[in-house]
């Protein structure tokens, strides 16, 4: 579990007359464990404080501090890229609205690539484990483009929680599934982040995926 501090967060995009603020002075706790749903209208910024909050946006000022269970606090915001990196392989899954596999990897291989990059043991049998538990045990063996959309969302989130990370971050992690296959698709996104004891991030437009989050941080234009 991790514990995440965000003191008075400022991002500013574009410059000159074109510069928008996008947030100003965002404060924010979140314990080890507690999900957190980002809402607001489009273009309100809640993916760029997404990828804030994951080390890959830098705001002009603020602090994003994480403090993974028997780690040292990490200032995200005061060290260099190298040190994210390093922080986002080892504490941080991601997932996307449009899934990002690697189309010349199987699935199996998709999963036990960031078993690798987080510097696991055994990353396929971890791989194997993980596909599992989201119950794609028997499409280990094929390829992004004959998955369905809910299938290949399903693996993004096999990638995401096979080094057991302190926090998942998901960016309209449904927003590119219909709706039945949403529904399912969250069902084991929240089952499978309380089973690792992880945090959960995400953005969405969705009322029905952010009322299943212990909160919701809604944010307006600047």
């Amino acid at each position: 579990m991790a514990r995440l501090q965000v003191d008075d967060l400022t991002l500013r995009v574009g410059a000159g007359a074109d510069a928008l603020t996008l947030f100003s002075g965002l404060n924010l706790t979140l314990e080890g464990g507690e999900s957190l749903a980002l809402t607001g209208r489009s273009g309100s910024g809640k993916s760029s404080l997404l990828h804030c909050l994951g080390g890959l946006l830098t705001p002009q000022a603020g602090r994003v501090c994480w403090t993974p269970a028997g780690q040292p606090t990490v200032a995200l915001s005061a060290v260099g890229e190298g040190a994210r990196s390093a922080f986002r392989r080892r504490h941080l899954g991601f997932v996307f609205q449009f899934f990002h596999l690697i189309p010349t990897l199987t699935a199996l291989e998709n999963v036990a690539f960031m078993a690798e990059l987080a510097g696991q043991d055994a990353p396929l049998e971890r791989a194997r484990a993980m596909l599992d538990a989201v119950g794609l045990g028997a499409r280990g063996s094929a390829f992004p483009e004959t998955l369905s959309g809910g299938e290949q969302q399903r693996v993004a989130l096999a990638r995401a929680l096979v080094h057991g990370p302190a926090a998942v971050l998901a960016d309209e992690p449904t927003g590119n599934l219909d709706g039945r296959t949403a529904d399912a698709v969250a069902a084991v996104l929240f089952e499978q982040v309380r089973r690792v004891g992880a945090a959960l991030i995400l953005v969405t437009h969705d009322p029905a995926l952010a009322a299943r989050a212990d909160g919701t941080l809604a944010l307006g234009a600047g």
